[in-house]
C-alpha cells in the first residue's frame, strides 16, 4: 500500500468485531495493526500498541455494540493511545453507533446520549469519523469533526434484487422509516411500498396496530437500520400475513439480536432475515434463515478514500 502526505495507511480494531476488521484489512492487503486491548484484575481496560505510528494515516475499527459501555471505552482509549504515539490522522471507524436510540429528549430531565457519545469521541482527539447507517442522520451534527456517513442499502438492495422475488411492497416498520423504504424500493425498480403504524407503550415493547398501503398477494421486504429484541419485525410479519400477503422477508444494517431475538425471529412467518457483519452475529438460528452480508467491502473502500482524499459520496453514485 502506498503512501500519502499524511502518512502510512493503518488498521487497528477494538474487541468489538476484530473478523471484520481482518476482513477489511485483507481488502486492503494490509496486517491488521498490532496492538492489545485487554482489562486490569480491577475491570479497566487497558490498551497497547506494539507498533510505531508516528506520521501515520491510522482508522480504529470499533462498532460500540454490546457491551456498549466495553467497547465504547476501548474505543476512546485506543485513539487515545494512538494520538499519543503521534499519529498523524486518526479515524473512527464505527460501523454501529451505540446509543443512536438517545438522540433527543422526549420527557423532562431526560439525556441526549448520543449527543455525549460524539462528545467523548470528538474530546479524545478523533480527527474524523465513518459511520454506517445512522439511528438518525442528524447525528452526524453532534459531532464537530467531518463524518462520512455510509449506506448498507444498496447491498441489501442487490441481494433482494438478485432473488428475483414478483410483486414486491417494502414495507417500513414504522413512519419514522418511510424514506428508507422508499430508497428500497426505488432500488428494486417497480416496487410499490407500505407502512406499519405502531405504538411504543415503553422501551423494546411495540404494539403494531394497522398496514397503511396494499400488501395483499405480494410478497413483503420489511427494512429497518436494526433489529434489536426482534418484537417489531416478528409482530410485522404477522400482521403483513394476515393482510394477505404471500411471503415476507426481512432485511436491516445492525443485528443487535437483543435477548431471545433470534428465537423469536426464527418463529416468525418470514423467509429469510438479511442483515450484515457491522456487529458480530454468532447464531444464525437454527435453520440459517438469518443471512449475514458483509460490509468489509464497502469499509475497506471508503477507508481507502478518505486515506487518499477522494470523495465518498461517489461510492453511491449511480454507476454511467
Amino acid at each position: 500500500m502506498g503512501r500519502f502526505s499524511g502518512g502510512q495507511l493503518k488498521v487497528f480494531s477494538g474487541n468489538a468485531n476484530v473478523a471484520l476488521a481482518k476482513e477489511i484489512t485483507d481488502h486492503l492487503g494490509l496486517p491488521l495493526g498490532d496492538s492489545e486491548v485487554t482489562k486490569f484484575k480491577n475491570g479497566e481496560i487497558q490498551v497497547i500498541v506494539n507498533e510505531s505510528v508516528r506520521g501515520d494515516d491510522v482508522f480504529v475499527l470499533q462498532p460500540t455494540c454490546s457491551p456498549p459501555n466495553d467497547t465504547l471505552m476501548e474505543l476512546l482509549i485506543l485513539v487515545d493511545a494512538l494520538r499519543r504515539a503521534s499519529a498523524r490522522r486518526v479515524t473512527a471507524v464505527i460501523p454501529y453507533y451505540g446509543y443512536a436510540r438517545q438522540d433527543r429528549k422526549t420527557r423532562g430531565r431526560e439525556p441526549i446520549t448520543a449527543k455525549l457519545v460524539a462528545n467523548l469521541i470528538t474530546t479524545a482527539q478523533t480527527d474524523r469519523v465513518l459511520t454506517m447507517d445512522l439511528h438518525a442522520g442528524q447525528i452526524q451534527g453532534f459531532f464537530d469533526i467531518p463524518v462520512d456517513h455510509l449506506s448498507a442499502l444498496p447491498l441489501l438492495a442487490e441481494y433482494i434484487k438478485e432473488k428475483g422475488l414478483e410483486d414486491v411492497v417494502v414495507v417500513s416498520p414504522d413512519v419514522g422509516g418511510t424514506a428508507r423504504a422508499r430508497n428500497l424500493a426505488e432500488y428494486l425498480s417497480n416496487a410499490s411500498f407500505s407502512i406499519l403504524e405502531k405504538r411504543r407503550p415503553r422501551p423494546n415493547v411495540s404494539e403494531v396496530m394497522t398496514v397503511i398501503g396494499d400488501v395483499a398477494g405480494k410478497t413483503a421486504v420489511l427494512i429497518d437500520d436494526m433489529i434489536d429484541t426482534g418484537g417489531t419485525i416478528a409482530e410485522g410479519a404477522e400482521v403483513l400475513v394476515g393482510r394477505g400477503a404471500k411471503k415476507v422477508y426481512v432485511c436491516c444494517t445492525h443485528a443487535v439480536f437483543s435477548g431471545n431475538a433470534v428465537e423469536r425471529l426464527c418463529k416468525a412467518p418470514l423467509e429469510e432475515v438479511v442483515v450484515t457483519n457491522t456487529i458480530p452475529v454468532p447464531d444464525r438460528g437454527p435453520d440459517g434463515r438469518i443471512k449475514v452480508l458483509s460490509v468489509a467491502p464497502l469499509l475497506a473502500e471508503a477507508i481507502l478514500r478518505i486515506h487518499e482524499d477522494l470523495s465518498v459520496s461517489k461510492m453511491f453514485e449511480p454507476k454511467a
